[in-house]
């Protein structure tokens, strides 16, 4: 059996605030690794029927970034969950979801930049 790893490493300041990620894989074809201003990891544990989950993100992380990571993340655990259920229902809703927190950002973001 084929066994592959995932290594992600926060640097962090003196406040303990991520400062700086990196990230590889041992199955990538990346030579060293990769920088990212933040991460979601989320693992669902079947004993206690539980989500765990870290999130983490550098100062360097705009607000309209973020922005966008969510709406992405969201569009992707719905494409994910489309694909294990065949829920295209719940699937559209979930994505009908996404896309109306991304409008509500931009339309946040608009008065914000007028104000």
């Amino acid at each position: 059996m084929a066994t592959s790893t995932i290594q992600i490493d926060v640097e962090l300041d003196e406040q303990k605030v991520p400062s700086n990620i990196q990230w590889q894989a041992s199955d990538g074809s990346m030579e060293r690794p990769l920088q990212a201003k933040a991460f979601i990891l989320s693992l669902w544990d079947g004993a206690d029927k539980s989500a765990l989950r870290i999130d983490l993100w550098t100062q360097k992380m705009m607000v309209d970034e973020m922005a966008d990571f969510y709406f992405q993340t969201m569009m992707t655990m719905a494409d994910t969950f489309e694909r294990a259920t065949r829920m295209t229902e719940l699937t559209s809703g979930m994505k009908a979801a996404a896309q109306q927190f991304y409008q509500k950002f931009q339309e946040l973001q608009m008065k914000e930049n007028k104000a």
